[in-house]
This record gives C-alpha cells, sequence and structure tokens, in this order.
C-alpha cells in the first residue's frame, strides 16, 4: 500500500508542476502573440492534449460505471436495497442542491459582485450564444431511459447506463444457475482490470493539465483575472464557504473519518481542478472511495446518480452568476423573485446532466424568466473557465462526501476498506508489476 501511496503522490506532483509550466508557457505565448486570432491559434495545439486525455477518460468511463454497478447489484439480490439507497441518495442530493443555491443567492447579495463591475456592458439583445433550450425537463426525463444500450455506452450516457445496469444487476442476483455466477464471475472480474486501465490512462494526466491551462491562458491571458478581480474573489469567497458546509455536513455522519476522506481525494479534486472536466476525476474518485471503505455496491450506484443530480459547485454558480448580472445591468430583483429564482433553479438543474457548460444554459434559460438579459453572460465567458476549475473541485468533494455518508447510513463502510480495498491493492500490486524497476530504467 505504500508503494501506492507514493505513486498518487508523485503523480499529484507531476499534475502540479503540470499546472504551473501551464501557466508559464500559456502566459509567455500570449504575450508573443500578435494578435488574439493568433492566440487562439496557437492555444489549439495545446487543447488538443486536453482533448486526448479526455478522449482517454471517455473511453473507460462507460465500461468502469456498468462492471461495478452490476458487480454491486448482483450482491444485492432485490429492489428493495436499490430503492432505500437511492431514496437516502436523491434526499441528501436535494439537500445540498438546496443549501448551495441558497448560499450562492446570499453571498450574492451580500457581496454585490457584479456592483460598478468596471467593463463595458453588452448590447441587452446581443447573444451569448449559449442553446438554452436544451434545458427541458420532460425531454430529461424521457433520455434517462435508454432505446439502445450499446448507444448509450458509445456516448457516454451515464443515467441509461446507470438504468440499464440496475435491471441488468438485479436480474443476475434473482438467478442463481451456474451460467449466470459464471457471467456475474466474469463481470466482476472487470472491474479490476478496468482499475489498470485507469491507472494507465491517467499516466497522461500531467499533460492534459498542462494542455488545458496553458490553452486558457494562452487565449485569455492573466490580465483578465485582474479586471474581474472582484467577481472572481466573490465566488471563490462563495465556495470557501459551501466547502465548510458540506464538510460540516459530512462530520455530523462520518465524525472525525470526513479528514480521512477529504485526504483520500486529494487527487481526484487536483485533478478535477486543474482540467475542470468531473469526467476526468470520476475513475480517481471510485477508486478513493473504495479506499476509504465504501463498498462497491454503494458506489457503483450512488456516485453515478451525483455526477448526475448532486452538481454542488454548478448549483452555487448558476444563483451567484443570475445575480451578478441583475447587478451589472441594474435590474434589483425583490427577495421575493430570489427565491422563485431558486426554486426554480432547484428543479430546472436536474435537466442538465451531460450538458456542456451546463451551469451557463440553466442560466441563460432562467434570466428571461425574470426580465434580465442573456447577453448578460458575455460578461463573464472569459473568465468561466477559471470558475469552471474551482466548482468542478466542489462537484467532487460534495459527490465523495454523499457517497461516504449515504454508505454510512447503510452500514456499507468499513473502517478499512474491506475486502474492496483488499482488490484496489491487488490492483496497485499488478500495475507494479508492469512497470520496470529503478535499476532496469537505469
Amino acid at each position: 500500500m505504500a508503494q501506492s501511496k507514493f505513486k498518487i503522490n508523485r503523480q499529484t506532483g507531476w499534475i502540479l508542476f503540470a499546472m504551473v509550466l501551464g501557466i508559464v508557457v500559456g502566459y509567455v505565448c500570449n504575450k508573443l502573440a500578435g494578435s488574439h486570432e493568433e492566440a487562439v491559434a496557437i492555444s489549439g495545439y495545446f487543447a488538443m492534449l486536453t482533448d486526448i486525455f479526455l478522449r482517454m477518460i471517455k473511453m473507460i468511463i462507460a465500461p468502469l460505471i456498468f462492471a461495478t454497478l452490476v458487480s454491486g447489484m448482483s450482491g444485492m439480490g432485490d429492489g428493495g436495497a436499490v430503492g432505500r439507497i437511492g431514496g437516502k441518495a436523491v434526499g441528501w442530493f436535494l439537500m445540498a442542491s438546496f443549501v448551495s443555491l441558497l448560499v450562492g443567492l446570499l453571498l450574492a447579495n451580500v457581496l454585490q459582485p457584479g456592483a460598478n463591475v468596471g467593463v463595458p456592458l453588452p448590447e441587452v439583445g446581443a447573444s451569448a450564444g449559449v442553446n438554452a433550450t436544451s434545458l427541458n425537463l420532460r425531454e430529461f426525463i424521457t433520455h434517462v431511459f435508454p432505446k439502445n444500450f450499446f448507444e448509450a455506452m458509445s456516448k457516454n450516457e451515464v443515467l441509461q447506463i446507470l438504468v440499464f445496469a440496475v435491471f441488468f444487476g438485479l436480474a443476475l442476483g434473482k438467478m442463481r444457475n451456474s451460467h449466470a455466477r459464471t457471467l456475474a464471475d466474469s463481470i466482476d472480474g472487470t472491474v479490476p482490470v478496468m482499475l489498470i486501465v485507469t491507472n494507465y490512462v491517467m499516466f497522461f494526466a500531467p499533460f492534459g493539465v498542462f494542455g488545458a491551462v496553458a490553452n486558457v491562458i494562452t487565449t485569455e491571458g492573466l490580465g483578465i483575472l485582474m479586471v474581474y478581480g472582484k467577481f472572481i474573489g466573490s465566488f471563490v469567497l462563495a465556495l470557501v464557504v459551501l466547502w465548510v458546509l458540506l464538510v460540516g455536513a459530512g462530520f455530523m455522519v462520518l465524525g472525525k473519518d470526513v479528514f480521512r476522506l477529504i485526504r483520500e481525494i486529494r487527487q481526484p479534486m487536483l485533478l478535477g481542478f486543474s482540467t475542470a472536466s468531473s469526467e476526468a476525476a470520476y475513475p480517481r474518485v471510485m477508486e478513493a472511495l473504495e479506499k476509504f471503505g465504501v463498498r462497491k455496491r454503494v458506489v457503483g450506484f450512488v456516485l453515478p446518480l451525483g455526477y448526475s443530480f448532486n452538481l454542488d459547485g454548478s448549483m452555487i454558480y448558476t444563483t451567484f452568476v443570475a445575480l451578478f448580472i441583475s447587478q451589472a445591468y441594474g435590474i434589483p430583483l425583490s427577495l421575493e423573485q430570489q427565491f422563485l429564482m431558486l426554486l426554480v433553479l432547484m428543479v430546472s438543474s436536474k435537466g442538465i446532466a451531460g450538458v456542456p457548460r451546463a451551469s451557463l444554459v440553466v442560466v441563460a434559460a432562467v434570466l428571461p424568466m425574470f426580465g434580465l438579459p442573456e447577453a448578460g453572460l458575455l460578461l463573464i465567458m472569459g473568465v468561466d473557465h477559471f470558475l469552471d476549475m474551482g466548482r468542478t473541485a466542489t462537484n467532487v468533494l460534495g459527490n465523495a462526501i454523499a457517497t461516504a455518508v449515504v454508505a454510512k447510513w447503510e452500514g456499507a463502510l468499513d473502517g478499512n476498506g474491506g475486502e474492496d480495498m483488499q482488490e484496489i491493492e491487488e490492483v496497485d500490486a499488478a500495475l507494479a508489476s508492469t512497470q520496470p524497476s529503478p535499476g532496469a530504467a537505469a
């Protein structure tokens, strides 16, 4: 296990180095570029590194979710356990979403980040280029149920995969013949194989991180951070407050173990932060939760649900940005309107999982309901990637705590990780055996 920790800590160090190098290289390229168009052209080469890394991540997400979920479901044996775990998870998700939206609303009122914003306001009729028509709750509910499992796998439709895997896993658990056992054992055996594949893919994480950071710094430069310093600082403070509340809520259930959980998920949070992609962090979050002691069946069921319904960082961002635009354009909203906006966002935000720049899609759909111009989104487009880094890390933290809490309620949390910990140690040992020794490398 010590070797595994060393490997993870070493990779974390490479990721941090890649972030710093990306900032330096991006800054130099931004200064040397003759125009914004030239900077964008240069940044495209950096973006290629990130695109390759994220493609590899997408390559493993679907089979990893399917294998872990079916493996867990087949061991449950009945739908009662699924309903009970799902009910507890959704209850926590709703509470966390409401608190996140409320914190964003309160701090936006107190800090007034949009007052005297100091930059020219876009014309009210200007388009932000965000497709708000993607926000349709009816279509979302229908979309959750797959019409073709292989299509869902090919498109990484997490919720569709989850729905099929639950049915498949429960059916497999009901069967008692030798063929069913052979199939179940084969799927169980897929999990450690996918974890080894995950470790292979993660070797490329520093390159993906470097490309992501260098790309945005080359395009936008560091000066934009000073222009929007008040807005960025206010939102970071809001995230800090939300982190305190999430950890505090986790402490009420997990006790001091919540701090051990945070130590376990440091690397996934850093990976999510640096790439601004929750998908990039998913495999590592799953491993970290199992090492923490959460049993596979709970991780495999609750974590995919959380990635669709429990986006705490994205939730706080929606209310914060909506009120920022309200303040920037001098269009005050009454307390009644703000609370109504909170409730609308609470419902509508559940229908946009998987949509690119999902937070902006939600805000763009809600703004017209309260007489606020969509053009206001143009104000924050330049810094949205930086803010996305913070809210992605928050999403990772919120989902890890939620999964651990549900496991604690279910009695599915082992103090030392139990069999799941042993399985991951075996995976690490298998991976280590494929690597050359220091002497051979020399």
